[in-house]
């Protein structure tokens, strides 16, 4: 049965001008600021995937959300009521799941979700009801009496995220969720949260170091440095980059790049031993490379533009696992 909408004067989750500061390492050190004033809206129902470089300002911002951080300053809106002064009242909308499972090893996983199930207040029928449906993603169906400290991590992260899905809560904040699983039961988690997204208008927000995640969002964030460098559809960024890339390899790349300069619409990086090249044409600047260059080019390829494609332009950083997340 879908669940009746949230009323909720605008977004599901909104930010106004939060910002944070931490305190110098050192006490005469000035304040180190994660985030600069941020205006996030997330509406019911939507998927929202965050990513951006290491320190970037993710996890400051996942805190906030999550409530287990007061923001410097500015405003922290759930359901429509202040985050953190309404309490319980909006926290109540809320599953989270942070990197690390927040799980009791020495009891079994049953006991944990049944402690769970209690702080919202299920009864019996309602528990295994929500049980069922939380665990058929899984592979935990056979492992309920084992203890939680048994269990491997991947495993350990699949009880973090059923338990989360058990009290039916408006809105997921997920913190990297598929970290060490498997790339099976990854996608069945993912697909699960498409379900729960299209069946009972599922309100989620996720960080993800895999650009496979973000590419199944409805809009996709970019943070660096505390600041959101991109906000919008997939497909509205990647057409920021372009359709196709052109990727070379050569033996002499100053030479290269210092003809390129002649070429004002034409975006060059660097990366790994590559020139990616961005712009207009390139399948005719292509054929004027190679009257200029045959002799110097190692490889030559055109790609199709993908997220990641979109963070290294913005970043000017290659996406590597543990790196980034969203």
């Amino acid at each position: 049965m879908s669940r009746q909408p949230v009323p909720i004067a605008s977004a599901l989750i909104q930010t106004r001008a939060v910002s944070h500061y931490y305190p110098g390492s050192r006490r005469r050190d000035p304040p180190r600021q994660a985030l600069l004033p941020l205006d996030l809206q997330v509406e019911e129902g939507q998927f929202f995937a965050l990513t951006g470089p290491n320190g970037g300002g993710k996890s400051t911002l996942f805190k906030i959300l999550a409530g287990v951080m007061q923001p410097s300053a500015g405003e922290v809106l759930v359901g429509g009521k202040n985050l953190f002064a309404a309490g319980s009242g909006a926290r109540q909308l809320l599953g989270v799941a942070f990197q690390k499972p927040a799980l009791d090893r020495q009891l079994t996983v049953m006991e944990n979700f049944r402690i769970h199930a209690s702080l919202y207040g299920l009864d019996a029928g309602r528990f295994h009801r929500r049980l069922e449906a939380a665990l058929s993603w899984s592979g935990l169906q056979d492992r309920l009496a084992d203890r939680v400290g048994q269990l491997s991590g991947g495993l350990a992260r699949q009880v973090e995220l059923v338990k989360v899905l058990l009290h039916e809560p408006r809105i997921l904040l997920l913190d990297e969720p598929t970290t060490g699983l498997d790339p099976g039961v990854r996608r069945a988690f993912l697909d699960r949260l498409l379900t729960l997204r299209r069946e009972e208008g599922l309100t989620i927000c996720l960080t993800s170091h895999l650009f496979e995640e973000a590419e199944a969002a409805d809009r996709v964030g970019i943070l660096k440095k505390g600041v959101m460098l991109a906000n919008d559809t997939p497909e509205a960024l990647k057409r920021q980059v372009g359709r196709n890339l052109l990727v070379l390899k050569s033996r002499r790349p100053e030479a290269l790049e210092a003809w390129l300069r002649h070429e004002p619409a034409i975006q060059v990086q660097h990366l790994e031993g590559e020139m990616r090249l961005e712009g207009p044409d390139l399948d005719r600047l292509l054929a004027r490379i190679l009257v200029e260059f045959k002799e110097d080019l190692l490889s030559v390829s055109f790609k199709e533009a993908t997220l990641e494609d979109l963070f290294i332009h913005l970043t000017g950083e290659k996406a590597v696992e543990g790196e980034v997340a969203a």
